[in-house]
């Protein structure tokens, strides 16, 4: 509290004021809490009214803080929490609360749903399945069920979940590019390099539809799946995606996706780090006519005689730390393109930087996760009549003499023997890894700092 000085019909007025800030407007207001009358009133009984009333406001402000002293909250770290969960709440979320409000989502949902014929709130819905997609991931369902753990207003049913969900999907290109420009203008961002990946996650349905579709899973999963290109700025945020068919090869979406949001978001420099997946001819020609680079693994057990020879090589490798290894050369790749004008194919060399290294962790996490396939290898050999070829995935190629039924998948012909000589030559490239990059101005730990970059993502 403190005294005001203000003014009234020319004259001083006195009085005392608790300040305090306006949850609105955000700007500190006061509020009059004793009003003393005009100076030169006072004067006539106090010798000098301001200083006696200046301590007064103070007196005030300590007897007040005295009457409401701080609540301390005492935490027992060895205490265990009970699974009754009852009306336990979390506080967590008020910091991903207040990312919401700074990337002005809540602004954004609420100007975009005024035409919006419906019972409720799209930021409230949207705010509650955010918090849960990070804090406890689970099906919308269960989100729902879950809300009340959060202080928000959740007055919406499990219905308006689902109807919010359609209406948020038209705007998923709108609220991207929002939320690109918030990010910018809050926290800066980056594109001068610009990160682009390919992943994929299945959905247990009964059949494929448009956009599910059956395709290879990153997770060996035999259901439909949808495909999502993912661009990341130089800081590893998020600035874009794009979904696809579950059919769509990973090489099939970078091309276009590129160009289109190379133009809608003002890319710089686009590198592009990926699995081998994206590493096709087309790919690379469509980096070198961007001005774009790539970093882009390749098989080593899959290679040219020539290159596995140099892999194998121990003449040149630097031993960076105790089990790691890494060498690299500039190595030629022949393109072959198509003159735009005559249609006539030719060949072209560029040039890349080819990147090994070796890691002993890798090389007995390798070893670690064959260990099953090759007991069901050697259970293929004493029992062959147990599998089919889908059963035998993984496990058949160590598997000398055994023909399927290429109608029915079964077991036709059986005279199986262990392949050692198979087993031998993976495990000689145990450990083992390639990269390709047309970073060569690059430092060697920058570029394996991409790929372990990656290499998580994938993981995870």
């Amino acid at each position: 509290m403190y005294l005001r000085k203000g003014k009234s019909n020319g004259k001083t007025y006195l009085s005392i004021v608790k300040g305090y800030r306006d949850k609105a407007s955000g700007k500190n207001r006061g509020k009059v809490i004793l009003s003393l009358g005009y100076l030169e009133k006072l004067e006539k009984e106090y010798s000098d009214p301001i200083a006696h009333f200046e301590r007064v406001a103070e007196e005030m402000t300590r007897a007040e803080k005295e009457n409401n002293p701080p609540l301390t909250i005492t935490i027992d770290k060895a205490k265990t929490l009970t699974k009754d969960k009852g009306n336990r709440k979390n506080f967590g979320y008020a910091a991903l609360s207040r990312i919401y409000h700074e990337l002005e989502l809540d602004v954004f949902f609420r100007n975009n749903s005024r035409g919006l014929k419906a019972g409720y709130n799209v930021s409230s819905i949207m705010k509650l399945l955010v918090y849960s997609r990070i804090l406890s991931p689970a099906s919308r369902k269960k989100t729902y069920e879950m809300k009340d753990r959060y202080f928000d207003k959740t007055d919406f049913s499990l219905d308006d979940v689902y109807r919010c969900l359609s209406f948020v999907n038209k705007l998923k290109d709108k609220v991207q590019r929002h939320i690109n420009n918030k990010v910018g203008e809050r926290y800066g961002r980056s594109c001068e390099l610009v990160y682009y990946d390919v992943t994929n996650y299945y959905f247990e349905i009964d059949e494929a539809d448009r956009l599910r579709k059956y395709g290879v899973s990153s997770e060996h999963s035999p259901n439909p799946i949808v495909q999502m290109g993912l661009f990341l700025d130089t800081n590893g945020i998020p600035v874009s995606y794009r979904l696809f068919p579950g059919s769509t090869n990973d090489c099939e979406t970078l091309s276009p996706l590129s160009s289109e949001l190379r133009r809608e978001y003002n890319f710089g420099r686009v590198i592009v780090a990926a699995d081998r997946g994206l590493n096709t001819q087309r790919n690379i020609q469509s980096n070198i006519l961007n001005q774009s680079g790539y970093v882009y693994s390749q098989t080593v057990r899959g290679g040219k005689q020539e290159f596995k020879e140099y892999v194998l090589n121990e003449q040149g490798y630097r031993h960076v730390s105790e089990g790691f290894r890494i060498k690299s050369k500039i190595a030629a790749r022949e393109l072959e393109v198509t003159d735009i004008m005559s249609g006539r194919k030719s060949k072209i060399n560029i040039y890349e930087k080819q990147v090994v290294f070796y890691s002993r962790e890798y090389a007995e996490r390798a070893r670690a996760e064959r260990s099953e396939t090759i007991l069901k290898a050697h259970d293929m050999v004493n029992n062959p009549d147990k599998y089919n070829r889908a059963t035998s995935y993984g496990a058949a190629k160590y598997v000398k003499g055994i023909v399927f039924d290429n109608k029915t998948g079964e077991v036709a012909k059986a005279i199986p023997t262990f392949d050692y000589e198979k087993l031998s030559e993976d495990e000689k490239y145990d450990g083992y890894y390639s990269i390709v990059t047309s970073e060569i101005d690059k430092r060697d730990e920058e570029i394996i700092g991409i790929y372990k970059g990656l290499w998580k993502i994938e993981e995870a």
